[in-house]
């Protein structure tokens, strides 16, 4: 395979869409594909050393988020880009760049998406997440190293072009895998995608 390719997972914080990214590269590559997994939360501070998570930073390391993607593309790489990517603006960057493009939004209720985030560990990201922005909206107390919450202090923002949409809610892994996994089979080449996980 020349052609390269980028699918960009987004969706809210709490989504599933980093399991959800990770299961479909580890099916791939276990049958021998050539594919890359790059992680906003992993490269964010390549991008910004001492992330704010202010409007202006996110917007520049979406760009170069994009920018290695595309970058990775143009070698004939297949890409899989983890990242919320809140704004459309962020996505159409990426479909302008890349030739073979596609978007899976990792649909969740916000409820549940909360549910989720609030067990994730002190990481790459801060634990307790939209905990702390509900908190900073009730008392109008800030909260140091905290920016704008997706879901909470900045919306969403759906695209009617996604190529693919996972209501993520309440499936199990497998069937949102599953569910990935078909879509890739319809939209890569015939010989590119190996059998689907059961």
């Amino acid at each position: 395979m020349n052609e390269g390719w980028a699918v960009w997972f987004v969706g809210l914080p709490g989504s599933g869409k980093s399991a959800l990214a990770r299961g479909v590269r580890d099916h791939l590559a276990a049958k021998g594909r050539d594919v890359v997994l790059l992680q906003m939360d992993e490269l964010r501070r390549k991008y910004a050393p001492e992330p704010r998570y202010t409007p202006e930073e996110r917007e520049f390391s979406y760009a170069r988020f994009v920018d290695d993607a595309a970058a990775l593309v143009r070698e004939g790489r297949g890409v899989l880009m983890d990242g919320s990517a809140y704004k459309v603006a962020m996505r159409a960057r990426a479909r302008r760049r890349i030739a073979k493009f596609a978007e899976i939004f990792v649909q969740c209720d916000l409820d549940e998406a909360m549910r989720r985030e609030a067990g994730r560990p002190e990481g790459k990201v801060m634990a307790a997440l939209y905990e702390k922005a509900l908190l900073r909206r009730r008392t109008g107390e800030p909260c140091e190293g905290l920016g704008e919450v997706i879901g909470v202090d900045v919306p969403f923002e759906k695209d009617p072009a996604a190529e693919c949409v996972i209501d993520n809610t309440c499936l199990p892994k497998a069937e949102t895998l599953r569910r990935a996994l078909h879509f890739l089979d319809t939209w890569l080449p015939d010989d590119y995608m190996p059998a689907q996980a059961d």
